[in-house]
């Protein structure tokens, strides 16, 4: 298995993912695009010392973005991950700004 800090790049902090830790207990991860949720367990678990009931991956698109009137670049693919822990369990991520 690669790293754990190749694989977990970082948390996406965002209203929709705090009502999701709120309700189900479930975090939201940008993890590397090769990364398999095998692998995306297993470093959850050893970084933050959880235990995973389940993970769901997705790929996102990136966008094309314009430079004013001119075409400009198109923005890369990433990978998110949907971490499920079991009860009782809690990641401490930061919100942004703090």
């Amino acid at each position: 298995m690669r790293d754990v800090y190749t694989i977990i790049r970082r948390p996406v902090v965002t209203e929709r993912t705090a009502q999701m830790k709120a309700q189900a207990n479930q975090y939201v991860f940008r993890v590397a695009l090769d990364a398999s949720k095998r692998d995306i367990r297993v470093a959850i678990e050893q970084f933050f010392k959880v235990k995973v009931l389940s993970v769901n991956t997705m790929r996102v698109g990136g966008k094309f973005r314009r430079m004013g009137n001119a075409p400009g670049a198109h923005r890369p693919d990433w990978k998110k991950a949907i971490v499920t822990l079991a009860e009782k369990q809690e990641i401490k991520v930061l919100e942004e700004g703090q």
